[in-house]
């Protein structure tokens, strides 16, 4: 490759999520543009990604789309063998000469998935918010026959705190006491 800057473009379709068998993403198209910017030493690889990749939604497991777009820059150096000094420098052998940006697009790809990732409220399949909410659903207090419960709503975003709410023994009381004066 001369120096100076080069364009690329490139279209990641279900095929590419497929063959690269990474576990977060399976389907999605999304349109890679790459300037290469390389001067005596060294390259700098500037990445624009923009599409839509389907990943489940963390309640129902059903497949939702989650859009991308997002920019990474790459740098490359050639040294003696192949190694990554950090999260974006690559040291690749200057025998080899070439890099392959598979895994670098769809590591890309896989960070824009936010931890929790399910879908807007009512939109999650139906038969297993019902399911959900039948097997979720358990006493605040153990043993009492009252009206307090919690439950899974597709409406909601709870999240239970276990231990919350309960009596505690009073001898793990007395111990945090100490714990609290120190």
């Amino acid at each position: 490759m001369p120096i100076g800057t080069q364009e690329f473009e490139y279209v990641l379709d279900n095929e590419f999520f497929k063959n690269i068998e990474g576990e977060d993403v399976q389907k999605g198209k999304v349109k890679v543009s790459l300037t290469v910017k390389r001067t005596a030493a060294s390259f700098e690889l500037n990445f624009d990604l923009e599409g839509v990749v389907q990943i489940p939604c963390d309640r129902c497991l059903d497949d939702m789309d989650h859009e991308v777009d997002t920019h990474e820059t790459l740098y490359v150096k050639f040294g003696s063998e192949y190694s990554e000094e950090s999260d974006n420098v690559v040291v690749i052998p200057e025998s080899d000469g070439e890099l392959n940006i598979a895994w670098f697009l769809y590591e890309f790809i896989a960070l824009t998935i936010p931890l929790k990732h399910v879908h807007p409220a009512g939109k999650c399949n139906k038969s297993m918010s019902a399911k959900l909410r039948k097997h979720a659903a358990r006493s605040l207090e153990d043993g009492d026959d009252s009206d307090d419960i919690v439950s899974y709503d597709d409406d909601d975003d709870v999240d239970v705190v276990p231990g919350e709410g309960e009596e505690t023994d009073p001898r793990w009381d007395e111990l945090k006491k100490i714990i609290d004066n120190n």
